[in-house]
C-alpha cells in the first residue's frame, strides 16, 4: 500500500541507480517503456538519463543493416494452374499444372486444325 500526502517530494536517484536503469534499457529486446515501468519512473526520464550517461551519439536512434533472404528450408510451392479452351461445341481441352507457351500454342493449333 502506498500513502500519498499532499506534500510530494521528488525522489533522488543516485548515479548508480541511474546507471542500473540505463543498463536495463540498453539490454537487447528491452523497451524504454517496460524499463521505466519496472523502475517506477517516466520513460522520458530514462531517455534523459541515457543521454546524460552515454552521450548524445549513443542516445540517438539509428538503423541497423538488414538483409532479407529467402528461407532455404521453405519448400517451393507447387505451381498450379488450369487452362480450359473450347473451340466450338466439339473441340475442348483442359491443361492443368504448369504448361509452357509452346505446348499451349501447339495444342490450340491442333484443335483449330481438327475442328475444320
Amino acid at each position: 500500500m502506498e500513502v500519498i500526502t499532499s506534500e510530494r517530494r521528488r525522489r533522488h536517484w543516485s548515479r548508480a541507480d541511474k546507471e542500473r536503469v540505463v543498463a536495463a534499457a540498453l539490454e537487447p529486446g528491452a523497451t524504454i517503456l517496460e524499463v521505466a515501468r519496472a523502475f517506477g519512473v517516466h520513460s522520458s526520464q530514462v531517455f534523459r538519463w541515457r543521454q546524460q550517461l552515454c552521450g548524445k551519439e549513443a542516445a540517438a536512434p539509428g538503423f541497423a543493416a538488414l538483409t532479407i533472404a529467402a528461407d532455404p528450408h521453405a519448400a517451393a510451392a507447387p505451381t498450379q494452374g488450369l487452362i480450359e479452351v473450347e473451340l466450338g461445341a466439339e473441340a475442348k481441352i483442359r491443361i492443368s499444372g504448369a504448361a509452357d507457351v509452346a505446348t499451349v500454342t501447339a495444342v490450340i493449333a491442333a484443335l483449330q486444325a481438327g475442328s475444320r
